[in-house]
């Protein structure tokens, strides 16, 4: 099943010009679709606000003015933003797609990279953040997802302006806005945010290239967060025995918890990346990851979202409400930090929350009473299917258990827009009504289907075809070239080249071959049956167009060629000729008479050459006496008229 079918989006056309055509993604603030520009028949992607938040005006007129100023960041790292607008209730990006996958996906497929592919990747990261730097612009939220790796290799990085859009600390809230494993500890504390929180990410980022997992590691959120206040983030080094020193002080640099410490920028970052990578021999930036730990981790905590600060600055516990009591040990349980509700009630064996009191003994009489009644009542009947879309495995098990359903079967397919490992859909569908204790199966996304590029040289072009299909590719455009072991009509090569792993679907690219190269002879000027004989000799063959044009030629003689004379043709290749029915016959003016400027402008108007002939008698003479065609006869267009001056 399509789960882009269960989108309400995937289909409509935004604003009457941009086709939906299926989902990519779904973050913590808008989702992302791959379009079409259908006045530019242009491929781009469309990010949607969630509907939660564009109906906040206020954050929809941010939205729209940070758009408008990352219009124009123009950098070649940089995913571009081409339009803005809204259709409805939906507020939308239109920007440019770029084929190919996220540096999260290299890390999930890969684990730790060699330190030369980390460095590959940070520096036109760097350079991008550096120029958003220099024009006022802080990203907020760096980490690998947000950073895009196109098919030819080219490194970008997506979400300018979505995050800026945001004021970092929500005033009514106190609440951070930002992805957990990389914020800076000032955003954490205070909620500030320049530059320096995205030198600090992008040390995270490096850390995690060059390792496989990332520096702080916890059972929630609270505990990641209490890491990054008053816990440095390690070297690389003790992870992966034998990285050089040079990028364990890189990584302390841009992770300092202190924002003064840290590189000011990203483009100060990027002048220590260079100058790192320049200290480092060949061999440490090939060096092979060979300890690096696995780049598991909790899809949960790479979503951009709004954490409360609450959950990450621990206040002194109340002495006098109960209710208060109760919910700081609610809010300290969820931090893992401090004491959980119970040690806070064994602190105070003295008092009891008459609320909680009250509750409890109603809650007791609701489950021996009431309750039983309600559970005779449900037993059998239908619940609802979870949403279960882009949950692991094992989350998705979890929610359907909570939900009081089993996992039926596991299915597993291939998908270009839902990530591997996570729920593609499932049957029944989510919302659906289903009896308790039933199972549901879960469709379990295998990633994008990838295939190998057949060998077809010397496969004739309809057969090549064929097999591209079959194998599960389309067959794409087709270029001709003369070749000298490969016969016409066969295929030469294909691009990319036989073997090269691409995604299903993919056009492959094919190169067909014209045949054998030869020199096409000049046959201009002669007669039809000598021409033919020349061109067959060459192994060409010959057809005559059925019109035929005037030239300076005989009429019969050959007028031109195509291919033209002295070029290539293809062995078998045809000649078309076009024969001569002679000169065209124009009619010679009376410039007898005239003076000689006269006469020449007369003639050359009427498509004549004129020749002076002015003897000893004529050297200084202007007027025309005699001229070699009469005036009022036919002669050849372009033929020369000579006129004799007396």
């Amino acid at each position: 099943m399509d789960t882009t079918l269960q989108d309400p989006l995937v289909g409509q056309v935004l604003d009457g010009r941009y086709r939906v055509d299926a989902r990519i993604a779904v973050g913590g603030m808008a989702t992302v679709y791959r379009g079409l520009d259908t006045r530019l028949d242009r491929v781009l992607a469309l990010k949607v606000m969630h509907p939660a938040l564009a109906a906040d005006g206020s954050f929809v007129e941010r939205f729209i003015r940070e758009a408008k100023s990352v219009a124009r960041l123009d950098h070649p790292n940089v995913v571009q933003v081409f339009d803005q607008g809204t259709d409805g209730s939906y507020v939308y990006l239109a920007m440019e797609y770029i084929a190919g996958c996220t540096l999260r996906d290299v890390l999930r497929e890969r684990g730790a990279l060699q330190p030369r592919a980390a460095l590959d990747i940070l520096e036109p990261v760097l350079a991008a953040l550096g120029a958003a730097h220099r024009a006022g612009f802080v990203h907020r939220d760096m980490k690998p997802e947000n950073v895009l790796i196109g098919d030819d290799g080219r490194v970008k990085v997506a979400d300018f302006g979505l995050v800026r859009a945001v004021d970092s600390v929500t005033s009514t809230t106190g609440a951070v806005l930002g992805t957990v494993s990389y914020l800076a500890p000032e955003q954490i504390k205070q909620g500030t945010a320049d530059p320096r929180v995205d030198v600090y990410a992008c040390g995270v980022v490096l850390y995690e290239m060059l390792t496989g997992g990332k520096p702080h590691q916890g059972d929630s959120p609270a505990q990641v967060l209490y890491q990054h206040l008053h816990e440095d983030v390690p070297a690389p080094s003790a992870t992966v025995p034998g990285l050089p020193f040079a990028l364990d002080e890189l990584v302390a640099a841009a992770t300092a918890r202190t924002p003064d410490v840290r590189p000011h920028d990203a483009v100060a970052l990027l002048a220590r990346v260079r100058e790192a990578r320049a200290a480092l021999t060949a061999q440490q930036l090939d060096a092979l990851p060979s300890q690096a730990r696995s780049a598991g981790h909790d899809n949960a905590q790479d979503r951009t979202s709004v954490i409360p600060r609450a959950l990450t600055v621990p206040r002194p516990l109340p002495v006098d409400e109960d209710d208060e009591a109760a919910a700081t040990g609610a809010a300290l349980h969820r931090t893992s930090r401090l004491e959980a509700p119970a040690a806070l009630a064994a602190r105070r064996p003295g008092r009891r929350p008459r609320r909680l009191v009250l509750t409890v003994v109603a809650a007791v009489l609701l489950v021996l009473g009431v309750g039983g009644g309600v559970w005779y009542i449900n037993s059998g009947q239908f619940t609802k299917v979870p949403p279960l879309l882009a949950k692991t495995e094992t989350q998705a098990r979890a929610r359907l258990g909570k939900a009081g359903l089993d996992v039926k079967a596991v299915e597993h397919a291939y998908s270009d827009t839902v990530r591997r490992g996570t729920v593609i859909s499932t049957d029944p569908a989510a919302g659906a009504r289903i009896r308790s204790h039933d199972g549901v199966t879960l469709t379990v996304s295998d990633g994008p289907e990838t295939v190998k590029v057949p060998d077809l040289k010397g496969r004739p072009l309809g057969a090549a075809q064929g097999l591209l299909k079959k194998a599960g590719l389309e067959p794409g455009m087709v270029s001709r070239a003369f070749s000298e072991d490969v016969t016409a009509g066969s295929v030469i090569s294909t691009n990319p080249d036989p073997g090269t792993a691409r995604h299903a679907g993919s056009a492959i690219a094919l190169v067909v071959s014209k045949g054998r190269p030869v020199d096409v002879p000049d046959v201009t000027g002669e007669d039809l049956d000598q021409a033919k004989s020349d061109l067959e000799d060459a192994g060409l063959k010959v057809t005559v167009a059925s019109e035929q044009v005037n030239s300076g030629f005989d009429k019969g003689q050959v007028a031109r060629q195509t291919p033209a004379a002295d070029g290539k043709a293809a062995e078998g290749e045809t000649v078309t000729l076009t024969l001569s029915k002679g000169p065209e016959m124009v009619e010679v003016p009376d410039v007898t008479g005239d003076s000689v400027d006269d006469a020449k402008k007369a003639l050359r108007d009427a498509g004549f050459q004129a020749e002076e002939d002015r003897g000893f008698l004529g050297l200084f003479g202007d007027t025309v006496k005699k001229q070699s065609v009469e005036g009022g006869e036919q002669a050849p267009k372009g033929s020369t008229i000579k006129i004799t001056i007396r």
